[in-house]
């Protein structure tokens, strides 16, 4: 996949990102030979200036098509990367919905005639390896002729992002690798604010480490909007390399940028060691000493001294070992799911494969580490560069947790594809989710909330298809047998829309009221399976259909189409003026053409799936 900077790309969603393993590979370059020194070694920092011009330009968020994305199978990390126009973007640590990086790319220059920065000079392509969870990204100058391919993984022992980068020269150009120098220039937004601009709430602050000599943003701002967010912590951002040199800390779009600086006169000077309550910026000379190659840590703590230690540790395992525990984790956890089937009409075998452990990966990486089940709608936030990082909203700096929160309807569809990868244990933890951590004391499951459960700043809406679907994955995931779920959450749940449906709220779109075919459908089944579970507890009261007919509802894993429906059975969700002018019994209608639920619109009759076929 190649693309040229600040085009628009595909939006970053499950079944989006699994084009990544579809072929959109690119060579990963060669390693140049042992140079020469070209940047001093990094050494504690002496006392220096405070920054001027704070608190910098307005921040915002970052893209929402992301080219990649990844963190740790297991749950000692608390760290996601994602990758947006070809360099790192919005960085989650230590739950999910809790941003702290704009974007981390490189800076090249010659130190005299020209300064390149990644999404603004150079061209790149993408690799993702076939769990989609270790990305490799080529940028390219041609014109200057070298390149720069970066292999992004986070450490599975600690909540550090790892990128290792090698820089090299395009065929055939004269470049001399010796003269270049690389800087890293990281733009904050800690703890999911940025500051800057006229409001600068949720400001940063950047100071360089007097004992490492690295930069570190951090804020200790636990109070926003969401009043919910009672897991809040100060949070520490520590940027480190094995090339590391001369840092700086800057307010963004000033003098004291790097970028302004390095634009300017193609070197950073001179160096600021603090800049407080602003856009904080931080740039680091990360020049390669003794190859071609380097390794850069972008470690996290709730202290300045915790996250210097974390991303200290991750460089001193050399990469590839990470790199290995990393890949490995995720290889163990697709060999504990269902195999994909060996072949699709109209798909190579090769596509199918890796796209059925790509998407089952990136399901399995959406969920939180520290709320189990809390599987976010999406890793990323639409529209994400127009929003401002730094607004007040009631007085409080804003949240914008965006598609980073549970909506019940996505959770569901998360559900299903758990379901049919044979992850049962995280589909349990996402209908135990909504039940025990989101259902409302009245029995409704709200529209979305935190990923502990209590309300967001934008929870709202009543949406009966997000009541009905937590009834149905208790059932589907074998939670049914639980007799306090059952009368403490199923029941209430079922009750609810027995109350309120057919017709209460808006549709699943969010835009109309009205009567749903896609709601009501949802409702159908959720009461189906109600009666089910309700037999199964013996609570005879709840488990006879509305017509007094009782329906068998097929165990878990059998096939449940129109093949199962009795003549004359229906549950009666329409209003009582629609009752009235219905035919008594199903076989009563005359359609224009009647044809059998198997078959499709042209005659040929559709295969109705079994246990464990493609869905």
């Amino acid at each position: 996949m190649t693309r040229n900077p600040r085009r628009a790309a595909t939006l970053a969603s499950a079944a989006v990102l699994s084009l990544l393993a579809a072929g959109t590979g690119a060579a990963q370059a060669a390693p140049s030979t042992a140079r020469a020194a070209a940047a001093p070694a990094g050494a504690s920092a002496a006392p220096g200036a405070t920054a001027t011009g704070g608190p910098g330009a307005a921040s915002s968020f970052d893209l929402a098509r992301k080219d990649c994305l990844g963190t740790a199978r297991d749950s000692n990390s608390k760290v996601w990367y994602t990758v947006a126009d070809g360099v790192l973007s919005d960085v989650y640590e230590p739950t999910v919905d809790n941003t702290n990086v704009s974007t981390l790319q490189y800076v090249v220059t010659d130190g005299s005639t020209f300064t390149d920065l990644q999404t603004r000079d150079m061209t790149y392509t993408v690799h993702a390896d076939e769990s989609g969870m270790a990305c490799t990204v080529t940028s390219t100058d041609a014109e200057h002729g070298y390149r720069l391919t970066t292999v992004y993984v986070t450490d599975p022992g600690r909540d550090t992002v790892l990128m290792h980068t090698a820089l090299s020269a395009v065929p055939g150009s004269r470049v001399d690798l010796r003269a270049l120098h690389v800087y890293a220039r990281l733009d904050a937004h800690v703890n999911g604010d940025g500051g800057g601009g006229t409001q600068n709430a949720g400001a940063n602050t950047g100071v360089v480490d007097a004992r490492s000599g690295t930069p570190v943003v951090y804020s200790e701002n636990t109070v926003t909007e969401a009043a919910n967010r009672d897991y809040a912590v100060p949070t520490y951002m520590d940027l480190a390399a094995t090339s590391a040199g001369t840092a700086s800390v800057g307010y963004a779009g000033t003098a004291g940028d790097g970028l302004t600086e390095l634009d300017s006169v193609h070197a950073l000077t001179p160096v600021a060691t603090t800049a407080p309550d602003g856009h904080i910026v931080a740039t680091e000379d990360v020049t390669p000493r003794h190859s071609s190659q380097f390794t850069m840590a972008l470690g996290f703590g709730r202290t300045q001294g915790q996250a210097v230690a974390t991303a200290a540790a991750s460089l001193r395992t050399p990469f590839q070992q990470v790199e290995r525990a990393y890949t490995d984790g995720w290889q163990a956890y697709d060999r504990s799911l269902l195999r994909p089937p060996s072949s699709l009409p109209g798909i190579p075998p090769a596509t199918v494969r890796s796209t059925y452990y790509l998407d089952a990966d990136v399901l399995k990486a959406s969920e939180d580490k520290t709320y189990p089940g809390a599987i976010v709608a999406s890793l990323a936030s639409p529209w994400g560069q127009a929003v401002d990082a730094g607004a007040l909203v009631n007085g409080k700096p804003v949240y914008y947790g965006s598609y980073r929160e549970v909506f019940g309807r996505d959770l569901y569809e998360a559900f299903t594809g758990l379901m049919a990868d044979g992850d049962v244990a995280t589909a349990r933890d996402a209908a135990l989710f909504l039940l025990d951590r989101q259902q409302l004391p009245d029995g409704e499951i709200p529209r979305n909330s935190l990923v502990n459960g209590k309300q967001a700043p934008d929870t709202g809406g009543d949406q009966l298809d997000e009541t009905s679907y937590p009834i149905l994955m208790a059932y589907l995931s074998g939670l049914s047998g639980d007799d306090a779920l059952w009368s403490e959450h199923i029941k209430p749940a079922a009750d609810f829309l027995v109350a309120h449906g057919p017709s209460y709220g808006v549709e699943r779109w969010e835009e109309q009221s009205g009567y749903s075919p896609s709601t009501i459908a949802a409702e159908i089944a959720g009461l189906t399976a109600a009666s089910a579970i309700a037999r199964q507890h013996g609570d005879r009261a709840d488990a006879p259909g509305s017509t007094g007919h009782r329906r068998q509802l097929p165990a878990p894993g059998e096939e449940l189409d129109g093949h199962h429906r009795r003549p004359g059975q229906r549950l009666a969700l329409l209003p009582p003026a629609v009752q009235d002018r219905r035919p008594e019994r199903l076989d009563q209608l005359q359609p224009r053409q009647r044809r059998s639920d198997a078959q499709s619109e042209h005659g040929h009759r559709r295969r109705v799936p079994g246990a464990g076929a493609a869905r």
